[in-house]
């Protein structure tokens, strides 16, 4: 690998999975997200330098989350990673539902998409696919990877080859809402409150709504209540999150299609519009003050990279 010092910039969205039916196969990016600036250096190893979210928490050397997906992607390319020296300024609030892991992950993968692209002496160009499946191995599972990735709305799944997508554009009407709260909640004990088997009823409950949210999502936003209703996880965590399942139960019952956000225990609202999306912070605001809100876009873009001065 070059010696020669090269600097980029890696920013990429929040999301939000499953969107209350889709469990394990939906997702949404959101424009509200995490910036790194990485430097390389002479001398081998990572420093992380980290500001807002997780300071004075998360890791600040190579077993941060960010630098070991970088590092992931060098040894299956049977690469060198340059020493780097990283400055994060997170905004993604963590154990709460909005994709942070894998939204490092993602930071991560794209980090040493941008380095080996820029490498002057033997660069490397890695494709869509590459990307998602570089990160779904250190996720697990391509559903919330995807949407940051790639940015709107994404439906994942995994082939024996590999994972896969498909990239939506969100219908301009739908305006989404994030509500968090002040306690976090862990994905793997969400988890494990999930059955092996549900009913079949559920299954083909979920299927039909699955399939109407799509349409929801990218022509219909007047059928969002009907297209979040859900059978087959939010009921089963909602003792682990009560206040999550309380709000969402009265928001539901003044017309608003909230549901958990990934595995919470923040809630997502879909609204059918700016009015509809008032009115939900309204409501929360006034019965619900200790629940911070976020009036967000559908973030379009996805992660991205650009080269920097050294």
């Amino acid at each position: 690998m070059s010696a020669v010092r090269r600097g980029i910039r890696v920013r990429v969205p929040a999301t939000s999975a499953n969107l209350g039916p889709g469990f394990d196969t939906l997702g949404i990016a959101l424009a509200y997200g995490d910036e790194l600036t990485v430097r390389t250096r002479d001398t081998p190893g990572a420093t992380v330098d980290v500001t807002g979210v997780g300071a004075g928490e998360v890791p600040t050397d190579e077993t941060n989350l960010v630098v070991r997906a970088a590092a992931h992607v060098f040894e299956r390319l049977g690469r060198t990673m340059p020493g780097i020296d990283v400055a994060a300024h997170n905004r993604i609030p963590h154990g709460r539902g909005m994709g942070s892991s894998g939204s490092a992950i993602v930071a991560g993968v794209m980090i040493a998409a941008g380095l080996l692209q820029s490498d002057p002496e033997s660069p490397i160009v890695l494709g869509d696919d590459e990307l998602l499946a570089f990160a779904t191995e250190l996720e697990g599972h391509p559903d919330n990877v995807a949407p940051a990735l790639f940015g709107g709305l994404t439906i994942a799944w995994t082939t024996e080859s590999g994972p896969r997508f498909k990239r939506l554009m969100v219908h301009r009407g739908v305006a989404p809402l994030v509500l968090v709260p002040s306690f976090t909640m862990s994905t793997e004990l969400a988890r494990s409150l999930q059955p092996k088997q549900v009913p079949h009823e559920d299954a083909v409950f979920n299927v039909s709504r699955s399939a109407l949210l799509i349409a929801a999502l990218t022509q219909s936003p007047e059928l969002l209540l009907e297209a979040t209703e859900d059978r087959l996880h939010q009921n089963y965590r909602g003792d682990a999150m009560p206040a999550t399942r309380d709000l969402i139960g009265e928001l539901r019952a003044a017309g608003h299609a909230a549901v958990v956000s990934g595995a919470g225990p923040s809630v997502l609202v879909l609204s059918g519009g700016p009015a509809e999306r008032l009115a939900a912070a309204d409501l929360v605001a006034e019965r619900h003050p200790d629940w911070r809100t976020l009036l967000l876009a559908v973030d379009t873009k996805g992660a991205t990279v650009e080269e920097i001065s050294a």
